[in-house]
C-alpha cells in the first residue's frame, strides 16, 4: 500500500489519497507543504500536485482542497497563550516512573514503584482503571498513538505488558528478557511494540499473536533508548555503549552503528522525514547523522554539561537540546546554528519537547518547575510551578492545549 504524508509547516498530517501495490510493499509518499499560509493560492497549488504527483489524480481535487483549507484554518487557529493550573493528581502511594498522554489529551497513563500502572480521565482527575500484574516496578509505560485504544507497560520484573484502553484487561504479557525493561514504544501502526532492555537487548513484539517478533542483539551495555520512525519501517536504539543502533524492521536487521560519542547516550530521535537522527550523549554533545550512510554530519557542542534530552520540532526545521548546566538552545536544521538559548532554569533540564506548532518549547527541570519559551526568541513565557519536587516529565497533547507534568513529589498536573 501507498499512502501520501503531507507535511506542513503546523503540524503533520496524513491522508490517504491514494493506495496501491508495488511489489507487494507499503510505500510512503511524501509532500513538503512548509511554506503553506493563508496567503497561499490553494487551487493553484491543487493544480500543480495533480500535474506533479502521480498518486494525486483530478477526481481527488475537491478532497485535496478540503483538506488544504482546513490545514490553512489551523495555521490561522489563535494557539493557547497562557496555561492554567487544571488538575493534581496524586496517583500513586509510592513514586511516579513515568507519564504519558493519549493524542487528544482525555486520558493518561502513570507508572509507579509500587507496581502498578494507572489509567485516568484527564477532565474529572479520576481514576479509570488500576492495571496490576507486574511484580516489580513500572517503569515504561506508553500509549499507542494515534489510535490511543491500548497502552504498554515496562517493569523491572523483566516483562512488558499489552492492556485494553476500554476494558482494562491485559491482552499478552511478553516474556523474553533476563534484565529490567526501561524503554518502550509502539510502531505507529500499532502492529509491534520495541523494549529496550538492561539486559543489552531491545526486542519487538507482535501485537496481534503476543509472540517475540525479533531479538535485537549487537549492544554491548544497557539500552536506554527506542524509537521508531514515523513509517514504522526503522528502529532506533540507544545504548551505555556510547552507541546508537539504527535496524531496519523488517529484516531485523542493524542498517548502522552510529560511533562517535565518548560516553553514555541519553536520547535519540529521527525526524519526520526519517532523513536525519539526532542523539544526545553524557559527553556533552549532540550528533546529527545521515540515514541513509550513517556519517556523523554535525557535532554540536554548545552545552557545558550532559546533554539529556534532545526533539526535534514536527516540521524538521527546529532542533531543541536539554542540558544539566541548566540550558536548552533551539537550532535552525538549515544550518545548525544557535536560534535561541533558553535560560532561566536553576537545575537540570530533564526532558524538553515542541508544541505541535513548534513555535512552544516545554522544559522541565529539577528545580521543582516547567517552563513555556517562545521557540524562536528565547522568551520565557510561563513558568508551570506548585510541584514540590523535581520534575521528571512534561508532554503536550497533540493540539498543544493541555500539558501534563509528572514530579518526584508523586503527582501529575495538568494545564489548560
Amino acid at each position: 500500500m501507498c499512502c501520501i504524508i503531507l507535511l506542513v509547516p503546523a503540524y503533520i498530517c496524513a491522508n490517504h489519497l491514494n493506495r496501491y501495490v508495488k511489489g507487494g510493499e507499503e510505500r510512503t509518499k511524501t509532500i513538503n507543504l512548509h511554506d503553506l499560509d493563508e496567503d497561499t493560492d490553494l487551487e493553484e497549488l491543487v493544480t500543480e500536485l495533480i500535474e506533479t504527483e502521480v498518486l494525486i489524480t483530478e477526481k481527488q481535487r475537491e478532497q485535496l482542497y478540503t483538506l488544504l483549507q482546513r490545514l490553512v484554518d489551523k495555521l490561522l487557529s489563535t494557539e493557547k497563550s497562557k496555561f492554567y493550573l487544571f488538575k493534581k493528581v496524586s496517583a500513586h502511594v509510592l513514586p511516579l516512573t513515568n507519564i504519558g498522554l493519549n493524542k487528544s489529551g482525555t486520558k493518561f497513563v502513570t507508572g509507579s514503584y509500587d507496581r502498578t500502572a494507572k489509567l485516568w480521565d484527564t477532565a474529572t482527575g479520576e481514576m479509570i482503571h488500576c492495571f496490576e500484574g507486574h511484580d516489580n516496578v513500572v517503569y515504561a509505560v506508553a500509549f499507542n498513538v494515534p489510535f490511543g485504544d491500548k497502552i504498554a507497560t515496562g517493569s523491572f520484573d523483566k516483562t512488558c505488558k499489552l492492556w485494553d484502553v476500554a476494558s482494562g484487561r491485559c491482552f499478552h504479557t511478553f516474556r523474553g528478557h533476563t534484565a529490567e525493561i526501561v524503554c518502550l514504544g509502539f510502531n505507529p501502526q500499532s502492529t509491534l511494540i520495541a523494549t529496550g532492555s538492561m539486559d543489552r537487548t531491545a526486542r519487538l513484539w507482535d501485537i496481534a499473536t503476543g509472540r517475540e517478533a525479533a531479538c535485537l542483539k549487537g549492544h554491548t551495555k544497557e539500552i536506554i533508548s527506542v524509537c521508531f520512525n514515523s513509517t514504522g519501517d526503522l528502529l532506533l536504539t540507544g545504548s551505555f555503549d556510547k552507541t546508537v543502533g539504527l535496524w531496519d524492521v523488517a529484516s531485523k536487521t542493524r542498517l548502522h552503528s552510529l560511533i562517535g560519542h565518548r560516553s553514555e547516550i541519553s536520547s535519540c530521535v529521527f525526524n519526520h522525514e526519517s532523513t536525519l537522527i539526532l542523539t544526545g550523549s553524557m559527553d556533552k554533545t549532540i550528533r546529527v547523522w545521515d540515514i541513509g550512510t550513517g556519517e556523523c554530519l554535525h557535532t554540536l557542542r554548545d552545552h557545558e554539561d550532559e546533554v539529556l534530552d534532545v526533539a526535534f520540532s514536527l516540521s524538521g526545521l527546529l532542533v531543541c537540546t536539554a542540558s544539566a548546566d541548566g540550558r536548552a538552545h533551539v537550532y535552525e536544521t538549515a544550518d545548525w546554528t544557535i536560534l535561541a538559548t533558553l535560560t532561566g532554569h536553576k537545575g537540570e533540564i530533564s526532558q524538553v519537547s515542541f508544541n505541535p506548532q513548534g513555535t512552544k518549547v516545554l522544559t522541565v527541570c529539577t528545580d521543582r518547575s516547567a517552563r513555556l519559551w517562545d521557540a524562536y526568541q528565547g522568551s520565557c513565557l510561563q513558568v508551570l510551578e506548585g510541584h514540590t519536587d523535581e520534575l521528571f516529565a512534561g508532554q503536550f497533547n497533540y493540539d498543544g492545549d493541555t500539558i501534563i507534568t509528572g514530579s518526584k513529589d508523586n503527582t501529575c498536573r495538568l494545564w489548560r
